[in-house]
């Protein structure tokens, strides 16, 4: 997006071909940063990384992501989008020494799986 800005502002960008911040508007940014970090604080308070815990950790910030994307008018995270706050859950659990793999095998489900009970973008 600033990419894109400083593209408009020194004319080498038509303002017909820029559509990022129409796309992904800060309220968009603020509110799921806002998310993902109370997820990164709800993650690394688990002390003994209880199965349950863990997925009303992650049933917690796919429902906020959700509103936020409800919000904006059900658009706000496109296929790369999703695809990006899946890897971010994941990663943010492995990071904090929770075995997702093996967490998901547990609930007999795929590790891809593990946001889909909740997750409507």
């Amino acid at each position: 997006m600033d990419e894109e800005a400083r593209e408009l502002t020194a004319g080498t960008r038509a303002p017909s071909d820029a559509f990022l911040s129409e796309l992904f508007p800060e309220s968009l940014l603020a509110a799921t940063d806002e998310a993902l970090h109370a997820f990164e604080s709800e993650v690394e308070a688990l002390r003994d990384q209880d199965d349950e815990q863990v997925f009303d950790a992650i049933k917690s910030v796919v429902l906020a992501l959700n509103e936020i994307n409800e919000k904006h008018g059900g658009a706000g995270y496109e296929t790369e989008e999703r695809e990006a706050l899946c890897l971010y859950i994941d990663q943010t659990l492995m990071e904090h020494s929770v075995d997702v793999p093996a967490l998901a095998a547990r609930r007999g489900i795929d590790r891809a799986e593990i946001t889909d009970d909740w997750r409507d973008w």
